[in-house]
């Protein structure tokens, strides 16, 4: 597919399982896999390519980046984008975190990318987690089973959820579910969740849509992976808050500067299937990272005429 077979970063994986040597060509036919439960590709145009942000600075009021891949690879910031970030709040950009790292309380993010070297007011951040537990009003209060790491503690977690571990009981009695995080996930206790929904059916709400994510040795299972086999196995349709869904969109817009056209709102990431996709669908321009991240320096125009996701601007690097 036009993407490269090497050795990945670190970064900040929710997954336990690893794909041991997978390589993202296997994350790309994964997606492609579960296209009828993603939103609709607007309809295809020749992308322009440039080389960084700044060269497309022009354009814009607005942008939307994605973390992986666009601000850092693994524990280092991406060399030069600190600086490209303050130019362009300088040049008077108003610039967005958008992400889907569900797994991590908002304090965790914020102290990564501070460490990073990154200056973000905590309302430059949007999550997929922030998205979901803003959807959770929309529901009345229950008795929730999480899918999450119980390391993370309870930060913003809704009163009385019970994290899914080893034990039965707490499948049968959860009223519903949350999958936030991947990272204490296992066989084992997908088999429980999918027979529990099987036995009596209810609503799966998912944080973070990701399917895969490169680490040093592989690909690392994430949220989103799990929760399509889930839907698949027992017939309950998830509701997916994060990239390319339309809810962390949504957030993301209550941030932008009232009045901002559509058009001056480009969203930036390394991903087709969740970035690209998910930025057009909401009706905002996007580019796509070539150099690093899902790409990493890989050529994506095999990947983007096999799928049909095109974005506005391919760039070498943020």
């Amino acid at each position: 597919m036009g993407i490269r077979q090497g050795a990945r970063s670190h970064h900040l994986s929710t997954g336990a399982a690893i794909l041991e040597g997978a390589d993202t060509a296997v994350a790309f036919t994964e997606y492609e896999s579960v296209r009828h439960r993603l939103p609709a590709p607007r309809a295809p145009m020749a992308p322009v390519r440039a080389e960084h942000l700044d060269a497309i600075a022009d354009h814009f009021d607005v942008f939307l980046l994605d973390a992986f891949g666009v601000l850092n690879i693994g524990e280092r910031a991406i060399p030069g984008v600190v600086d490209r970030v303050n130019g362009l709040r300088q040049r008077g950009k108003q610039v967005l975190v958008v992400t889907n790292a569900a797994g991590y309380p908002s304090s965790v993010l914020h102290e990564r990318y501070r460490r990073l070297g990154y200056s973000f007011e905590t309302s430059d951040v949007v999550s997929s987690r922030m998205a979901l537990l803003k959807g959770l009003s929309n529901h009345a209060h229950r008795k929730w089973g999480l899918v999450a790491a119980p390391k993370f503690g309870r930060e913003e977690l809704p009163e009385g959820a019970v994290f899914l571990e080893d034990d039965p009981a707490a499948y049968a009695e959860a009223e519903g579910f949350l999958m936030l995080g991947a990272s204490a996930w296992s066989e084992t206790r997908q088999a429980l969740l999918e027979q529990a929904l099987k036995d009596n059916p209810r609503e799966l709400l998912v944080g973070n849509p990701d399917l895969v994510a490169p680490v040093e040795s592989g690909l690392s299972r994430e949220p989103g992976h799990y929760a399509h086999r889930l839907a698949s196995a027992s017939g309950v349709e998830p509701v997916f808050y994060g990239k390319p869904f339309p809810a962390i969109f949504d957030l993301a817009r209550e941030r932008i500067r009232p009045g901002t056209p559509d058009d001056r709102v480009v969203m930036v990431g390394d991903t087709l299937h969740t970035d690209i996709l998910g930025g057009s669908a909401a009706g905002f321009r996007t580019a796509l990272i070539q150099g690093y991240g899902f790409f990493d320096g890989a050529d994506p125009d095999a990947s983007i005429a096999g799928c049909g996701i095109t974005p506005d601007f391919i760039l070498d690097r943020p």
